[in-house]
């Protein structure tokens, strides 16, 4: 009995502490990809872009055993093929629990649990058994001292918000009213969060010109585009913020106040069809950096300017083998072997400024790979650059490409020898520059 008033004591701690840090971005890991990185190659990545929350779309064993030890705060997920049979079984609840987060926990650090995704409006007849599939779980969690620091809640579409806008007047769909009553209610008691999918591409996008593009991509707006509540007078820099208030009103139109709205999904994909104008590199990067400057200035939206919207980027890879249109493959931030689709901090702290004025040492775009591979070979041997930071499961190792690693040696040797007549040539494929190559946790030497 005092282990468990001990761990009880010790996750409302944790729970409190949590509560109590900033608003964070984290990231969605699909995988239905070709090209599947491990699970290894994946968590590296999150750590070298010092990426502090994952959400995973199901509750894979590689990934949760990849994740272990790492610190990164992990959202598992019970997939809506399982929500029907966890919603009318206390004890598939159970074994569910014990096999998907009791058995990690506390080397990996789950730290909430998505019920389905979209139920009310992919798998509507799911809806009567989505808050019992949720209580049974929550039962789970009770039964092994997990609920103070696991919470439980389910990801909706705002396409439960039929008019989102204006915001103070949005409404949940009376369909739901049953179900989303229920919801808030467990939500509430449980302390947990309302998870909400919150895509402005797809706002502007079926808005017919109604709102400009720049206010879906938090561009600043001039003054007489500014979008203002009628009803209370409330602006809105940014469909973003909007949409987070319309679930906010929605939830208190239910007579339930200080739910958190936690964005579970959001982003711009970075290519489209023809119907797709819209979605483009410049777009997608535009719009993701934007989210993590706003999302890390730790203010809510207008209503609630003293909630942080803790918010995960829909996603980290480009997935390939999703179906539906061209948009729906290019959502990701990265390419499986790690490299960008576009320049992205997906880390909210600031940038070190301690390189602002040096001088770097890196590979040329497009060079020969083959002078890459030599140059990489010659640094790292006769020129004596240290090469450690780009072997494999280190700070540099990805992404996996020459261009990196020849510019992580390039750079090395450069910064050693210079002062003894080192030079940035590698036949041909390098060159100086003042731009910082350094991301995440792999830092380039500057002088």
């Amino acid at each position: 009995m005092m282990l468990k008033i001990w761990l009880a004591t010790v996750y409302m701690l944790v729970a409190m502490l949590l509560k109590a840090s900033g608003a964070f971005v984290g990231v969605n890991i699909g995988m239905a990809m070709t090209n599947l990185p491990s699970a290894a190659d994946i968590v590296a990545l999150l750590k070298a872009n010092q990426i502090t929350h994952a959400r995973l779309y199901d509750a894979d064993a590689h990934m949760l055993r990849a994740l272990a030890n790492t610190g990164i705060e992990v959202m598992v997920s019970v997939t809506n093929e399982e929500v029907l049979g966890i919603g009318q079984s206390p004890s598939t609840a159970a074994a569910w629990i014990n096999k998907n987060v009791a058995a990690y926990l506390p080397s990996t650090n789950i730290t909430s649990i998505a019920v389905g995704s979209e139920v009310l409006t992919t798998i509507p007849h799911a809806a009567p058994i989505l808050v019992p599939a949720m209580n049974y779980l929550q039962k789970a969690l009770v039964a092994a001292n997990l609920n103070f620091l696991v919470k439980i809640s389910s990801p909706q579409s705002m396409d439960i918000i039929p008019r989102p806008f204006p915001p103070s007047t949005a409404m949940f769909n009376s369909t739901w009213n049953s179900t989303i009553s229920q919801m808030l209610q467990f939500i509430k008691n449980t302390g947990s969060h309302f998870m909400l999918n919150a895509y402005p591409y797809y706002g502007y996008s079926s808005g017919n010109g109604i709102f400009p593009i720049d206010y879906a991509l938090f561009r600043p707006l001039p003054p007489v585009k500014q979008i203002v509540d009628p009803n209370t007078l409330l602006h809105y820099n940014s469909m973003f913020d909007a949409m987070v208030d319309a679930a906010y009103y929605a939830i208190e139109a239910y007579k339930f106040y200080k739910v958190p709205v936690v964005v579970t999904e959001t982003g711009w994909p970075s290519a489209g069809g023809g119907n797709e104008p819209d979605a483009t590199v410049q777009n997608a990067e535009t719009f993701n950096n934007n989210l993590i400057r706003r999302v890390s200035n730790d203010s809510g939206p207008p209503s609630h300017p003293d909630m942080p919207i803790n918010t995960y980027i829909y996603e980290l890879f480009n997935e390939d083998k999703r179906p539906g249109p061209i948009s729906e493959r290019n959502w990701g931030v990265l390419y499986p072997n790690g490299t960008a689709v576009y320049p992205l901090s997906l880390t909210s702290s600031e940038q070190d400024t301690s390189n602002a004025s040096s001088v770097f040492c890196v590979a040329k775009d497009g060079a020969d790979s083959d002078k890459l591979q030599d140059g990489i070979n010659w640094a790292c041997g006769q020129g004596h650059a240290n090469c450690s930071a780009i072997q494999s499961g280190q700070p540099c190792y990805l992404p996996d490409t020459l261009q990196n690693h020849a510019s992580y040696a390039y750079n090395d040797y450069y910064q050693r020898m210079r002062s003894a007549g080192g030079t940035c040539d590698f036949g041909g494929s390098a060159f100086l520059t003042t731009s910082d190559p350094s991301y995440g946790s792999c830092k380039f030497t500057g002088r």
